[in-house]
């Protein structure tokens, strides 16, 4: 670990704390114009920030929120990562899967569920239907 009082580059930080897979798209995260820091949008990958900073960006489908508790001095092992930074976004919600939704039987259709398909696509769903 550095010095807490130390700022330091933002897109380092966030490719050091392992939120995305190389720095370049950690600069590509920050000069889209995707990031926050403390409710302010982060406008070149160099901007300074510092512990005690709350950052705001998307991750996948989520918003991710955290606030920086220590700089790093490499990037290293998940466990380590994981101390940089408390993480304040909101729980991811968990969707089940629906029992039964794949067709019964072999999951690929038949000749004559192929033909069926074929008449609904080219127009004539009411013939597919009978």
């Amino acid at each position: 670990m550095v010095d807490q009082s130390q700022k330091f580059r933002l897109d380092k930080w966030i490719w050091q704390a392992r939120f995305v897979k190389s720095r370049s798209l950690a600069a590509a995260l920050v000069t889209g114009g995707h990031v926050r820091v403390n409710g302010n949008r982060a406008g070149k990958a160099s901007h300074a920030v510092q512990r005690g900073d709350v950052l705001t960006f998307p991750q996948g489908d989520r918003i991710r929120v955290v606030r920086i508790l220590a700089a790093a001095t490499r990037r290293g092992p998940a466990t380590e990562a994981q101390t940089l930074y408390d993480d304040m976004s909101p729980p991811v919600e968990k969707t089940e899967i629906p029992q039964g939704a794949r067709i019964e039987g072999n999951s690929r259709p038949t000749k004559r569920d192929r033909r069926k398909l074929d008449l609904y696509r080219k127009g004539r769903g009411d013939e597919a239907l009978e």
